[in-house]
């Protein structure tokens, strides 16, 4: 597979990793996929991407540098901006990936790493997102919704292709992993 690298020069990513997993029952960052946790799928993906630099923000010791919620459970704008401040200074734009969307492939992401302006995100659907850390509202709060973020940043909705969306959506439930894993394209490991 061509690797696909993204025009800009300092590309690193946030593997958002907080949340309870109530809904899965176990820390879906440690979930197997094809044999592999799925930190370390999303994090390969962000390196075959051209990510230079990958943190995971939210619980969990992966082997990453981790940027801890700043408060148990203050969700994914929280990760984000802790994310964020732990980048700022060694990249200039951030992948942002949901950790239960391990089945993700670069060629998915490469629109959104492709789109002009200070980022991109698929139309309706926050995650993924590529984000230029100077785009960044000045008023950002963690208890935002992603949407607002989003919406906030200024980034650039891409059409969505409707058969993207379940791989984009991950998996919040051992039937939606069980669905997911059953898909052509899923659960590979990114090459």
């Amino acid at each position: 597979m061509a690797r696909l690298v993204s025009s800009s020069p300092t590309l690193g990513a946030i593997i958002l990793t907080g949340g309870a997993s109530r809904r899965m029952g176990t820390d879906k960052a440690v979930q197997l996929w094809d044999g592999r946790r799925a930190v370390d799928r999303v994090a390969d993906l962000a390196r075959a991407v051209g990510a230079t630099l990958v943190v995971s923000a939210g619980d969990g010791e992966f082997g990453l540098p981790r940027a801890p919620d700043p408060a148990p459970l203050s969700g994914p704008v929280a990760g984000v901006l802790a994310g964020i401040a732990l980048a700022r200074g060694q990249v200039g734009r951030v992948l942002v990936l949901a950790v239960d969307a391990p089945t993700i492939n670069p060629e998915d992401l490469a629109p959104l790493l492709a789109a002009g302006g200070v980022g991109a995100a698929y139309d309706g659907q926050p995650l993924p997102m590529v984000l230029d850390i100077s785009a960044v509202p000045q008023d950002a709060e963690a208890s935002w919704p992603l949407r607002r973020f989003v919406e906030r940043a200024g980034l650039i909705q891409v059409p969505l292709h409707p058969g993207l969306l379940p791989r984009l959506r991950g998996a919040n439930t051992p039937e939606e992993r069980d669905r997911l894993a059953g898909e052509p394209d899923g659960p590979k490991a990114p090459k």
